[in-house]
């Protein structure tokens, strides 16, 4: 099934305990692509990018089966920049610089040929932008929309306007207590599906991710990487990897979309295992699914005899 990824596109400079680089592709929009062109047979990227963007970043788009028609190219700036230093636990960073460039003045325009894509990927991007996308598109099946405490803060209307159309809502545990104004997990989940979304997930880093959906909660576990090199992106590989997985099998049943989250799970613990997508551009299919197998075996429980 088809699957509109909309989100940014840009280049990001990265320090890190282990490392740093000074330019490297990144974005919202290009983690989720690269990440379910491992699963979808077919993603449709809508973003913006500048007069700067390199041709092998374009080439490696396409390589990957990611049309790219919706993304327009700004020949009046350059390309959103981002440059941010991680502490040493890497739980926490601190961002150096922020250029918008081209990405301030965005407008998502969804090509007709995208409009009756069946999966939609709402990347971390304003909220009213997220609805003037739902705007454009046909009745997908599914839609998963991404946000930030930035949002949460700054424009809340047009944050719980969106979340009434959205199926599944991806945010972290700081993000679900602040939208929700509840400290307990639980509770917060419960009143943040009230506003709309029917599943959510909220993740916990290194601790795992927790999906509602239905009258089922799911803990899945995180990997134990030994080389963490570089968390950029690992948010929206998570999420790439989880709607690539649901567009490829096309099965919204909560037996599947357990498995789905432990995909997503999958695709975030090898992004971190390089900077910036790196990692993401040459993984194989033994790798993928055996990661899966291992990731089952981490939450196995024996029987009581």
């Amino acid at each position: 099934m088809s699957l509109l990824v909309v989100g940014s596109v840009a280049y990001d400079g990265i320090e890190t305990p282990f490392g740093k680089t000074d330019r490297i592709l990144g974005g919202s929009a290009t983690y989720i692509s690269l990440a379910a062109s491992y699963f979808a047979n077919q993603i449709n990227l809508v973003g913006v990018v500048g007069k700067d963007f390199a041709d092998d970043d374009i080439e490696l788009l396409k390589s990957k089966g990611v049309d790219l028609e919706g993304l327009q190219v700004d020949k009046s700036g350059n390309t959103f920049f981002w440059k941010g230093k991680y502490h040493y636990d890497l739980n926490n960073r601190d961002t150096l610089d922020t250029q918008l460039n081209v990405f301030e003045h965005f407008d998502p325009i969804i090509p007709d040929v995208y409009k009756d894509s069946k999966y939609v990927a709402l990347g971390n991007i304003e909220p009213s932008l997220q609805g003037k996308v739902l705007d454009q598109v046909s009745k997908p099946d599914f839609v998963v929309m991404d946000t930030m405490n930035f949002w949460i803060e700054g424009t809340p209307d047009a944050l719980k306007e969106t979340l009434k159309h959205v199926d599944l809502l991806v945010i972290n545990d700081s993000e679900a207590r602040e939208l929700a104004g509840e400290p307990n997990l639980i509770k917060a989940a419960d009143k943040v599906r009230e506003m709309g979304p029917g599943s959510l997930i909220i993740k916990k880093g290194e601790h795992g991710a927790l999906l509602f959906a239905g009258d089922e909660i799911f803990s899945a576990p995180a990997y134990p990487v030994i080389d963490i090199f570089d968390p950029t992106g690992a948010g929206d590989t998570f999420m790439g990897g989880l709607l690539g997985w649901l567009s490829y099998t096309d099965d919204l049943t909560p037996n599947n979309m357990r498995k789905a989250v432990i995909f997503g799970s999958v695709m975030a613990s090898f992004c971190v295992e390089k900077f910036g997508p790196e990692r993401l551009k040459d993984l194989t299919e033994k790798e993928i699914y055996d990661r899966y197998r291992e990731f089952r075996s981490l939450s196995e429980i024996p029987e009581i005899e």
